[in-house]
């Protein structure tokens, strides 16, 4: 009858063991599958900055310096893959760019009244909302994620099987001030 208690002990172990272990793994995936969901707004985003850049070019040729920092920014972007620290520092300094570019466009009246500029802006605009979406799912999926982690008994088998906080998507500080910010509006 012990060998019967024993075995149960042991079942009841395992099935605990692979019930968290399957648990961390499907968390860790939807946290994949959420960056992913990002990923595809950062590619629409990525691929419309090219359009813009060149759009204002022809009107702010001696904003040189704004455009080669876009074009840089942008090229960060393409460098760094992943979910990583690397990855969300180099979309905010994408984003801090686009706002510099953004802020000169305003110097030029007649950029913001032209017709292929103002429909780019208002692509980027819907792109960054569905980017805002994404990274609210995302960083939801990493706070259920990071949780799952720290909780007992998992804590005592995530770290054994590689399973490590991961950070969240979250926009600098210097940036969050600028969003921050009311809008002036001029007639």
């Amino acid at each position: 009858m012990e060998i019967w208690v024993v075995l149960g002990i042991i079942a009841a172990v395992a099935i605990v063991f692979i019930t968290i272990y399957n648990r961390l793994v499907a968390l860790k995936q939807k946290r994949s599958n959420a960056f992913s969901d990002i990923d595809v707004q950062l590619q629409q985003r990525y691929d419309l900055i090219p359009n813009l850049v060149n759009t204002v070019k022809g009107y702010a040729e001696h904003e040189k310096t704004i455009l080669e920092n876009v074009t840089e920014a942008r090229a960060s972007v393409g460098q760094a893959r992943g979910a990583g620290a690397e990855r969300i520092e180099a979309e905010n300094m994408l984003s801090r760019s686009l706002m510099n570019l953004f802020a000169v466009a305003e110097n030029y009246p007649d950029l913001k009244a032209d017709a292929n500029f103002r429909q780019l802006q208002s692509e980027l605009a819907d792109i960054e909302n569905k980017i805002s979406a994404a990274r609210r799912f995302f960083n939801s999926a990493t706070s259920e994620y990071n949780t799952a982690i720290q909780q007992f008994p998992a804590n005592m088998i995530a770290a054994k099987f590689g399973f490590y906080e991961e950070p969240f998507f979250e926009i600098e500080e210097a940036m969050a001030e600028e969003v921050k910010k009311t809008p002036e509006v001029k007639f």
